[in-house]
């Protein structure tokens, strides 16, 4: 469900990142060649940016497949950015929330996507649904799951969790309830990027010079990619990228370190 993507690095047109990949976030709308739910995403799309001096990422929503969109091209074409994270939809269940359903939810500097479901949604959330204050179970975005593994998150955020915690303990939560739920999450802030691979595919791609990418899948068949195992957090900024395992995030070691000009201390990726 879903393909994703973020980036941290040297300014680019969003169409670099996005639209000229030979496999690109706009070719796995409708050709994803790693995709193991789901085979088409038209069910919406999205990209967020950061602007220099602006604390606020812009976010560009639609409800319809993002080949459809006339106004897309050159959007990608004339913003550039140093920092983006886009997604395109495969729909867990049919709903009326439009473009509103569609990823990178936002919160303050924050950016988020979800790329996968929570299996028995909605009722597998009964039992999740307490963790929340009641107004942030009213004012959801949308009715979906992945606005509601939203709201789980940025509950943790605003308790004070950093983003590795919080993306870790609601996955953890979220498995625990509903235990056949995929659960690739996705965040960033504009300076760093987290996330976790739990049931579909991570790749990351980080060298000096080219920054730091974070996908569902490869947008080429460069030979640097790496995959992410299956049950792990990532957290990166532009100096490299960190993993550790899900089930138990606040640990010290890391299954892999990328260095582009140093390593970033354990704490440093995360917000």
């Amino acid at each position: 469900m879903c393909r994703h993507l973020a980036y941290l690095g040297p300014e680019e047109p969003l169409g670099r990142l996005l639209v000229e990949p030979p496999h690109g976030l706009y070719r796995q709308s409708w050709a994803p060649r790693r995709q193991r739910y789901g085979t088409v995403n038209a069910d919406g799309f999205g990209v967020g940016w950061y602007a220099p001096g602006d604390p606020v990422p812009a976010r560009y929503r639609r409800a319809g497949p993002i080949w459809a969109d006339l106004s897309f091209a050159d959007l990608a074409r004339a913003v550039r950015t140093g920092a983006l994270l886009a997604a395109v939809r495969d729909a867990t269940l049919a709903s009326a929330d439009g473009e509103a359903a569609a990823a990178p939810f936002a919160a303050g500097r924050r950016l988020f996507s979800h790329n996968g479901a929570i299996a028995g949604w909605p009722r597998s959330a009964a039992p999740l649904a307490p963790a929340l204050p009641p107004v942030d179970l009213l004012s959801l975005e949308a009715r979906t799951d992945s606005a509601f593994v939203w709201a789980l998150v940025l509950h943790r955020l605003r308790g004070g969790d950093d983003a590795g915690q919080a993306l870790a303990e609601t996955v953890q939560q979220v498995a625990e309830a509903a235990p056949a739920s995929r659960l690739n999450l996705l965040l960033t802030d504009g300076e760093t990027i987290t996330a976790t691979a739990w049931g579909d595919t991570l790749w990351y791609l980080a060298e000096p010079g080219r920054g730091t990418v974070v996908a569902s899948e490869p947008y080429d068949d460069d030979p640097h990619w790496q995959e992410v195992p299956d049950r792990t957090l990532l957290t990166a900024n532009r100096a490299g990228v960190l993993l550790t395992p899900v089930e138990d995030p606040a640990s010290s070691p890391t299954l892999s370190s990328v260095r582009a000009g140093g390593p970033p201390s354990p704490k440093e990726p995360c917000t």
